[in-house]
């Protein structure tokens, strides 16, 4: 294991955002911790990043296990120590079915994983964080165009992630006393794996279906290393990343 620079988590890290994340970190200097619940694609993301792979830590994680994410919290500070940027980017929806149709499985698993997961990692990376030295360090939370403007039969990802705004929010007051900063990048149509549909056609507020354009993950992953790079006195609080042309601002 190589250490150099930053030491960062990035959740949901084997694939999408989370994939694009870790190898622009591990890029820009950072030791990444790669942590999401298949190995095979965490270690996949390792290798695409190339002659920085080593500095890489593979650790099998499900965010919505206390236990797990103690484990990865654990593992990360007996590897390196120290901990400067946590990257609360796991997430997934239900299926899109009418809400009245959703079962309870389905709504509590979407919560366990977008808002419990990133809860359990905060309180994680607040005991490490401010308790090392030098103190602090940044906590950014993955929002969604989510956050604000909801999909039809989206209501348990809408709900996770207009909580993660009040999360981020709270994360920001709760952790000005130990030096941690804290924002949320909402980001709309990422071209990911989770957004392929949109290229197909995806159903719109007014019941019609429409194709949707999409923008390059590696834009959202300059705007994380921007957010990242800041001084601790500075912050990001809030930052909107989307495709110019997606139909969010207008009367939908």
């Amino acid at each position: 294991m190589t250490v150099s620079g930053k030491i960062a988590i990035v959740t949901g890290a084997g694939t999408g955002i989370g994939r694009a994340t870790s190898i622009a970190l591990l890029k820009e200097g950072y030791s990444v911790v790669l942590a999401g619940r298949r190995q095979e694609l965490l270690e996949e993301t390792a290798k695409l990043a190339g002659p920085d792979t080593a500095k890489a830590l593979v650790v099998p994680a499900d965010v919505s296990n206390p236990a797990s994410v103690e484990a990865l919290f654990e593992k990360t500070k007996a590897t390196f120590g120290r901990l400067d940027l946590l990257f609360n980017n796991a997430g997934m929806g239900a299926p899109g079915v009418p809400l009245e149709d959703l079962t309870y499985e389905q709504w509590r698993q979407v919560v366990d994983v977008n808002l419990t997961g990133p809860f359990l990692c905060t309180q994680a990376a607040f005991r490490l964080m401010k308790e090392q030295t030098p103190r602090g360090g940044r906590i950014i939370n993955n929002g969604s165009i989510s956050a604000t403007t909801p999909r039809p039969n989206s209501a348990p990802y809408t709900a996770t992630k207009h909580a993660i705004t009040g999360l981020t929010k709270s994360t920001s007051l709760d952790g000005r006393k130990y030096d941690i900063a804290c924002g949320q990048i909402d980001i709309g149509n990422a071209a990911t794996e989770m957004t392929a549909k949109m290229r197909a056609g995806i159903i719109q507020a007014n019941g019609q279906t429409m194709i949707e354009p999409t923008m390059d993950v590696d834009i959202v992953a300059r705007t994380v290393i921007h957010m990242a790079g800041l001084p601790l006195d500075a912050n990001v609080l809030f930052v909107t990343v989307m495709a110019t042309k997606m139909p969010l601002v207008g009367r939908g």
